[in-house]
């Protein structure tokens, strides 16, 4: 399916919470819902469960699902803590990997390139060994919460999604230059699409938007299917 560009228009103003420091994903949600209704709440915690040890895909999607309901939790914790004045509310939170095969077919996960080393040459291992003219999987998981003014979970959907990129067989004799850019700095899996990375790519199947950050289809159809049941 295809992502819409049409704005999601909610039939009441219930403010929603977005529990991600990313401005990747703030722009992508403010592209389908009214950027007013949006308030920044990224979680506390910054720790994580990682995926050492997973071997299957569905095994790394229920640990995406479990990262998004710490974050989920931590930001509905603030929510009760703080006494933040609304009625009720909305709560989106997500989690984004980027999932690659070694020599032996072994699924790993592609976090963001390490500040406290040499990220360039991390980057360059990742693209020699696991990125350059093979496909890989970028996985997402968004859940939308409904609360209610005692912050009490009314309801939560969670949905995940997967897109898989193709770069192209040469993209190594561009690294030199894409390193020197410093785009890879805080991205999963050491590139953004949307940016210059975008000349590595030869191919997107599935949502783009999933690959930015967020997966709009999924997450405006959440949305709808929340207010629905609300």
């Amino acid at each position: 399916m295809s992502d819409q560009n049409t704005q999601y228009t909610a039939t009441t103003a219930t403010p929603i919470f977005v529990g991600s420091r990313s401005p990747r994903r703030l722009e992508l949600l403010s592209s389908i819902v009214e950027p007013g209704r949006l308030i920044v709440l990224p979680p506390e915690n910054s720790d994580e469960p990682d995926f050492d040890g997973l071997r299957t895909m569905s095994e790394f999607e229920v640990r995406c699902h479990e990262i998004v309901a710490l974050k989920r939790e931590d930001v509905i914790r603030q929510l009760s803590n703080n006494h933040i004045p609304t009625e009720s509310c909305v709560v989106i939170c997500a989690d984004t990997t980027v999932i690659v095969e070694d020599s032996s077919g072994v699924l790993l996960a592609l976090g963001q390139p390490a500040t406290d080393g040499d990220w360039q040459e991390e980057v360059r291992g990742w693209f020699r060994n696991y990125l350059a003219g093979r496909t890989h999987a970028v996985m997402s998981v968004v859940s939308v919460s409904l609360l209610d003014q005692t912050r009490h979970n009314c309801r939560t959907l969670s949905q995940a999604c997967v897109t898989r990129v193709t770069m192209r067989p040469d993209a190594n004799l561009w690294l030199d230059w894409y390193v020197s850019t410093g785009e890879p700095v805080g991205k999963a899996g050491g590139y953004a699409i949307q940016g210059a990375g975008s000349v590595m790519v030869t191919k997107v199947e599935g949502s783009y938007s999933n690959v930015v950050g967020l997966p709009l289809e999924e997450t405006m159809e959440l949305l709808r299917e929340l207010e629905s049941l609300g």
